[in-house]
């Protein structure tokens, strides 16, 4: 009697791989695998749109651009200076009644070149960095790097660049101290024991063969990039090139349960987001997918949340459905739901201290829900009502997907915060709702392949609610 009371009564975690049977596990497997295929050719945000265009075209949808009216059925994309993106399915009901938004975004920690990166140093030739997010300086030492971007040239003219991910590739990296002569380093705060103005990484040694030059290795690398792409150092002011690391994402585990990635955060929230609106046709709400640029830094620039490019997307979707009126775009949003998919952090019992265990997110329950982010006293969050959180309940339960409600810490330890603040400042009702994630802004972060599965199965039937 009391073990079926409990039964009914208590909110269980459970593990979700104790309820899947061999063909779920497959299926689970065969979207971790598109996922990590996709991740591999997608680690920075222009990469990623670039991938998400081409899947997009593949699957019926059309720059919005190209239609001078819309109807219910139709699928739309904008993509905002090749770094951002919004795509839509046209719903049946009037759009007016609302719609129904996930949002993600597709930048992550990393390194970016400084304006003039390139000096030499007792013929070393290096690069000088920024670093861009949250990262543990100390974690981007002694690790292959590639340089991903684009350099763009007075006339026009773009170069992609793409070295360190092909097996015959050089990679580059960062140096660090032997701990034979660190003991002062050591002896820092460990936040302390990298300074950011000693990030730069290392790519050549070799002069060129002259007399009677000085810097001979900075001569040397700029005649290779002279003539690989035509390019002096000038052009590299015109340029955005980010440093990320050059491992693959792959399956971690002997059960091969997991993936180890960079960039998960929040690439694999944007990925299953995206992939889900791809298997779409006819939805009720106008369905619409964000994979924003910027949330690193808060979010802020042209391609970010912060900015009027997200607006302007729906304003032109209300243009050309003919019915736009003045504060109509304020209605839609103010009738509107959305799901902030952005990861959470997901429980690591070696570092258990920093949890509350019965309110944190665990790796292979499901996916992960935030009522709030935000820092201490919720400052910053943006806090879902309860009648919202009923409503995503709903859905949940009704297509048994597991799911977990989670905050980001403990009170006072720390906090965080998504996108999901700017759309509630639009009246839309929001929650964050993503994957639990392990060694978050590390190079390599970890999530679960149940997890994964669980985020494209809640978007998926989101949208067709």
């Amino acid at each position: 009697m009391e073990k079926e009371l409990k039964e009914k009564l208590f909110n269980k975690k459970e593990n979700g791989w104790k309820t899947v049977d061999t063909r779920q596990k497959e299926e689970i497997f065969k979207i971790s695998e598109n996922y990590m295929k996709f991740l591999n050719q997608s680690k920075t945000e222009r990469e990623f749109v670039k991938e998400a265009r081409k899947l997009a075209d593949s699957n019926g949808f059309k720059d919005i651009m190209e239609f001078s009216e819309l109807k219910p059925g139709d699928k739309i994309y904008f993509v905002n200076r090749e770094k951002s993106m919004y795509l839509a399915i046209i719903g049946e009901e009037p759009i007016e009644n609302g719609m129904h938004i996930i949002g993600s975004h597709i930048d992550s920690p990393r390194l970016d070149l400084k304006p003039n990166p390139l000096y030499e140093d007792t013929e070393l030739a290096y690069f000088k960095t920024h670093y861009y997010g949250g990262i543990k300086k100390y974690q981007w030492t002694t690790i292959p790097l590639s340089i991903h971007g684009v350099i763009v040239k007075t006339n026009g003219e773009k170069i992609e660049i793409n070295i360190g991910e092909n097996e015959t590739d050089p990679i580059f990296t960062i140096t660090d101290l032997l701990p034979h002569l660190a003991d002062e380093q050591m002896n820092k705060k460990l936040k302390n024991g990298i300074d950011g103005e000693d990030l730069n990484l290392l790519i050549g040694s070799i002069p060129y063969n002259a007399e009677d030059v000085t810097e001979k290795v900075k001569l040397n690398i700029l005649n290779i990039l002279n003539q690989k792409y035509g390019i002096t150092e000038v052009d590299l002011t015109s340029s955005e090139l980010e440093l990320v690391p050059a491992f693959k994402a792959r399956s971690l585990g002997f059960d091969e349960g997991m993936v180890a990635a960079y960039g998960q955060d929040d690439k694999v929230c944007a990925y299953t987001s995206l992939a889900a609106m791809m298997e779409l046709e006819k939805v009720k709400n106008t369905a619409v997918c964000i994979l924003s640029d910027k949330e690193e830094i808060g979010s802020m620039g042209n391609t970010g949340m912060e900015s009027h490019m997200f607006d302007f997307f729906i304003s032109e979707i209300l243009n050309k459905l003919n019915i736009n009126k003045p504060n109509l775009l304020d209605k839609v949003f103010c009738f509107s739901k959305m799901l902030s998919s952005d990861v959470d952090a997901g429980f690591d019992p070696i570092y258990a201290s920093v949890s509350d265990k019965i309110n944190a997110g665990f790796l292979g329950k499901g996916i992960s829900l935030n009522k709030y982010t935000g820092a201490r006293g919720k400052s910053g969050a943006s806090d879902a009502n309860a009648e919202y959180v009923a409503w995503i309940r709903k859905i949940l339960e009704k297509n048994e997907i597991k799911y977990q409600i989670a905050e980001l810490g403990k009170v006072d330890i720390g906090g965080g915060g998504t996108i999901a603040y700017i759309l509630a400042n639009k009246g839309v009702d929001v929650i964050d709702c993503g994957v639990p994630v392990l060694s978050m802004h590390a190079p390599y972060e970890v999530t679960s392949k149940f997890d994964i599965y669980s985020a494209f199965k809640t978007y998926k039937a989101f949208w067709q609610e």
